[in-house]
């Protein structure tokens, strides 16, 4: 059992690097600099230039994330009932390394916008619909009392190998465009040519290859207990499970409340994610390796915070720890809006001034350290939340929760960016959901509806 858990702990070591460095610190910032570029050659302003740039990354992960809402509840209910889960596991690992690798195409001087974001959305739709089939599995590694651990065991084991993902890619292959060469001085490695960007589109490859070569242990070591075949008419049962779970949610009020609010503040967190390295690339005008240090401080902050949350949430219990966390993250979504290179808060700075800077590395730590707290608070009151007799399924719905409305940021985002032409502007719609998600938290109760699971037991 120990080499099985192990082996399910190697998924988010392998395929943490996807959010790491493709997602939010190296080809996001990549993205919007090149598409930036060439739009200024076009004709554009600068400054519209890259809020159109953070337009077309917020509509293309938007996408992936309406395909991903659509079809994840679907699968995330056959996960239950039918099928062997390992098979639907290589398929969607495939997808992750065929889109990751693909995105070595995209060269500064033969930028292809569609077919990048479409090779950019195939592997996030892969390792969104990988990560809800392993995620099936976690009630099977241990006991109720156990499951809790071992899943933040991998979470901290995922978020260490995207740190080092990370830093070998700054240290080894990400080059300064001004300079080409990497973080530590050095040219990239492997003969990778620097001016056409090489080794900043190696992040590619390199992501790819490290969830090949660490996967090799997930499959090695874990076994499926689910039956090999899926019964008759898996696919109609799991829809009818779905909609069963969601129409009995109106009993269940605190739940539903919970699970509405938790709807809106992770996705506006997820936002963030997305969007921070673009952000800081096209508003302060960092290099990717800014951008990295910015990563490697907001994932260290993150690990760290999420081990001092735990204990905050088990003296104080998860509620107000999420509340806390919301208001600290709708107070960096606001700081975001009024840092740029020329003001601080509406205080005009200098060209030449450390400031921006440095104000952004500090929100950058506040987002990773909330960020971290209540991603694990929110696993601990959907524990409070859910049906005590049917732990799974309240977690399955909990995986629809954080699914049903994933591109809703992105969209607002590419919206907002393209109506204003501000790319400071364009954030400000994470704002609003935080807001909706810290008032819809006021109608959660601490422990949950016992007494609604006891009477629905009861007519059951």
């Amino acid at each position: 059992m120990r080499k099985r858990i192990w082996g399910w702990f190697f998924f988010d070591w392998a395929s943490q690097p996807y959010n790491t460095l493709l997602l939010t610190f190296i080809f996001g910032p990549y993205f919007s600099e090149v598409v930036s570029d060439a739009l200024v050659l076009q004709g554009f302003q600068e400054e519209a230039a890259n809020a159109q740039a953070q337009a077309y990354w917020g509509f293309g992960i938007g996408a992936a994330g309406v395909v991903i809402a659509i079809l994840a509840p679907i699968l995330g209910a056959m996960a239950d009932t039918s099928g062997n889960r390992l098979r639907w596991i290589w398929l969607f690992s495939a997808m992750y390394v065929v889109g990751a690798a693909g995105l070595w195409t995209a060269a500064p001087d033969h930028f292809n916008l569609v077919p990048i974001l479409i090779l950019f959305a195939i592997g996030l739709i892969g390792m969104e619909f990988a990560t809800i089939f392993t995620n099936s599995m976690l009630p099977d590694l241990g006991t109720k009392e156990e499951i809790g651990r071992i899943s933040g065991n991998g979470w901290a084991f995922g978020y260490v190998g995207g740190l080092l993902a990370l830093i070998l890619m700054l240290a080894f292959f990400a080059e300064s465009a001004a300079t080409g060469k990497t973080f530590v001085g050095l040219s990239p490695i492997f003969g990778l040519d620097a001016e056409m960007r090489e080794g900043t589109r190696f992040v590619g490859p390199l992501t790819a290859i490290w969830f090949a070569v660490f996967m090799i242990p997930f499959f090695l070591w874990v076994r499926d207990p689910k039956p090999t075949g899926a019964p008759k008419g898996a696919v109609k049962q799991a829809l009818k499970e779905v909609v069963h779970t969601v129409s009995r949610l109106p009993r269940t009020p605190s739940l539903f409340a919970y699970l509405t609010s938790s709807m809106f503040y992770r996705d506006a967190l997820n936002g963030m994610y997305v969007f921070g390295g673009i952000y800081a690339e096209g508003v302060l005008g960092w290099t990717v390796q800014d951008i990295g240090i910015f990563g490697i401080i907001a994932i260290i902050a993150g690990a760290i915070f999420a081990w001092l949350g735990g204990h905050a949430d088990e003296r104080f219990g998860p509620k107000p720890v999420i509340t806390a966390c919301i208001l600290v993250l709708t107070f960096v979504a606001i700081s975001i809006v009024f840092v740029s290179r020329d003001s601080v808060y509406g205080i005009p700075v200098g060209a030449e001034s450390k400031l921006p800077d440095i104000v952004f590395y500090l929100l950058g730590a506040a987002i990773g350290a909330a960020g971290g707290i209540i991603q694990s608070a929110s696993r601990t009151m959907m524990v409070r939340q859910g049906n005590p007799h049917k732990m799974v399924e309240s977690f399955g719905l909990y995986a629809l929760a954080g699914k049903a409305t994933s591109f809703l940021a992105p969209m607002l985002i590419g919206v907002a960016s393209t109506i204003s032409q501000n790319q400071q502007l364009g954030v400000s719609p994470l704002i609003a959901l935080f807001l909706i998600g810290l008032i819809l938290l006021r109608w959660v109760k601490p422990e949950g509806d016992p007494k609604a699971w006891q009477e629905n037991s009861s007519a059951s």
